[in-house]
């Protein structure tokens, strides 16, 4: 098995859209989208994110970084939430993204998330971090 992030991307469009939608609607179909997950033993994490203009951007193009308030000064393609699934195949994970309750026009974008395995194990920092892991049961 191997960890397929599904990163959801909203436009200004479909965010606005989902506003229009009504909180209780939103949760019905988000929620049994997740039971579903939940049920195939899939499901590692999900989480929706605050609004972007809550948040803030850190620019480490120069010598130092600059903080800035609110979104990226590009919004066409925000970062909404995620989903972390445990499946077999990228495959697997494109059929679950397809299903994934989402407003017209939004886009799931999905990568793979490399496991502690993958790095070299006589690493100081990669061995700090595997008993970090097991020490709180993530191995």
């Amino acid at each position: 098995m191997a960890k397929y992030m599904l990163i959801m991307r909203n436009t200004d469009e479909s965010l606005a859209t989902m506003v229009k939608t009504p909180m209780e609607e939103m949760l019905d179909v988000v929620g049994r989208f997740n039971e579903e997950l939940i049920q195939a033993g899939v499901l590692v994490a999900a989480e929706g994110l605050d609004d972007a203009a809550n948040g803030v951007v850190i620019d480490y193009s120069g010598e130092t970084p600059v903080v800035t308030d609110g979104p990226y000064g590009e919004t066409k393609e925000l970062f909404g939430g995620y989903y972390i699934l445990d499946v077999a195949t990228i495959e697997e994970a494109v059929e679950w993204g397809k299903r994934m309750p989402a407003i017209p026009g939004a886009k799931c974008e999905i990568r793979r998330v490399p496991g502690i395995d993958e790095f070299p194990q006589d690493n100081k920092w990669v061995a700090l971090e595997r008993a970090w892991r097991e020490r709180t049961g993530q191995l």
